[in-house]
């Protein structure tokens, strides 16, 4: 195996044992960019001398923490100090941060190498990026963590951060094939984010295992990793369609369906599980709350600079002002009593189980999917997990969504550990 192709748990612990340098690896990443960037396209910035120099001063310290010399992309989005932050708009060529977003912050004081930017979409909206799937250049990564979800599953980086507002951390994840984790609204600090919606904008990340992004959430949270799940658990997994199931293609039914089985088969008690009354709403009307927040996070640019903005950002713009307050509250409240039940309900299962996305990555590069089976729980701030799983006739990857309690994220993730082993092993 190349050292790019490692997993950050591995790669750590191979650190940590002197018997790979976070020079190497990093070396390893580059290699890899140079030879795939011009062809998908998933970084805005890097600074080859700078990443390196950076490893070498990781491999001369004592250990930081868990994840110490391991190479991160951090999305355009998110301030990083001697690098470039331009949220992929004009408006902000050539922006220099003074210095980092707390969550960069926070991976510095861990030991971890900043490599650096993934491309976003415009303003992490739903403006395509220049960006590409890696498995087929004419189908999309999904958006808006384009780059950082894109980069991991090509193997240029092993770990990276993305932002999901509605779906761009999942859905992606996804569409690449990379494992990713949107955990609970508020796990990551997120001072430093160029927000667009600040009721939903959650820092996630992504890698190539559950176990990657327990070690991540463990540096960015605090949160001690939770026990392993032995193989001989029988998880409670509730299988839940949603009300939107019929947006789901086919290959996406049957391969969650198949899903379902192979962890019944592995032990698990698999049931049926209805959303709480009202949460239709949550996936037919979470562009009110988005809209509305956007439309404020983004008015400074609006009103100055509105021949930079996009010609598909700018109508959700201005429909965002359109929003009043009433129908804001409206759907926050909903919300909010939506969570109060499911929080009840939750205690009947270990997990959700559930679609990652309506199937395969689109064969566009104009559009970056449709969020459909993320936006609810994104508005309901529970933590979630994607899983590569299956594949559809086109050979692209499809992936499996695995829905937690609020603030039970290293609880989900050692269950994300559990399913994804009995769903390779079978």
């Amino acid at each position: 195996m190349l050292l790019n192709e490692l997993s950050a748990a591995d790669a750590a612990r191979r650190i940590a044992a002197r018997s790979l340098t976070s020079e190497a690896l990093v070396e390893a990443c580059l290699e890899r960019i140079a030879r795939r960037d011009g062809e998908v396209h998933a970084w805005a910035y890097l600074d080859r001398e700078r990443a390196l120099a950076e490893a070498r001063l990781r491999d001369r310290e004592p250990a930081r923490g868990p994840l110490h010399g391991i190479p991160f992309g951090i999305k355009d989005i998110i301030d990083t100090g001697g690098m470039p932050t331009e949220y992929n708009s004009p408006i902000y060529r050539g922006r220099q941060p003074k210095g980092d977003a707390a969550c960069v912050a926070l991976l510095r004081r861990a030991g971890c190498v900043i490599l650096g930017k993934t491309v976003t979409t415009e303003f992490a909206t739903n403006h395509p990026s220049q960006t590409r799937n890696p498995h087929n250049a004419a189908h999309t990564p999904g958006g808006s963590s384009s780059g950082s979800a894109a980069a991991v599953a090509d193997r240029m980086v092993p770990l990276a951060l993305g932002t999901q507002t509605g779906g761009s951390v999942i859905r992606p994840g996804a569409y690449c094939g990379a494992a990713a984790c949107k955990p609970s609204f508020g796990s990551i600090n997120r001072a430093g984010l160029k927000f667009v919606a600040e009721s939903l904008d959650t820092i996630g990340v992504f890698g190539r295992s559950a176990e990657d992004l327990a070690l991540a959430l463990n540096v960015l949270t605090g949160r001690g990793l939770a026990e392993p799940v032995a193989a001989t658990s029988r998880p409670r997994i509730g299988l839940c369609r949603t009300p939107r199931w019929r947006d789901a293609d086919g290959e996406t039914q049957a391969n969650l369906e198949r899903a379902a089985r192979q962890l019944a088969a592995a032990g698990a008690q698999v049931s049926d599980f209805e959303l709480p009354s009202g949460s239709q709403d949550l996936f037919d009307r979470h562009a009110v709350v988005m809209g509305y927040e956007l439309a404020r996070a983004l008015a400074w640019e609006h009103a100055m600079f509105p021949e930079q903005i996009s010609t598909s950002l700018m109508p959700r713009i201005e429909a965002g002002w359109r929003v009043t307050r009433t129908e804001y509250d409206e759907v926050r409240e909903i919300a909010r009593a939506c969570r109060r039940r499911l929080a009840e309900r939750s205690r009947e299962v270990d997990f959700l189980l559930t679609p990652s996305a309506p199937g395969a990555a689109p064969a566009s590069l104009a559009s970056t999917g449709d969020p459909v089976f993320n936006r609810a729980w994104t508005l309901l701030g529970v933590p979630c997990v994607t899983l590569p799983f299956g594949s559809a006739a086109s050979g692209l990857p499809l992936g499996a969504q695995l829905v937690g309690a609020f603030d039970e994220d290293m609880r989900l993730l050692a269950w994300a550990h559990w399913a994804e082993r009995e769903l390779a092993a079978r």
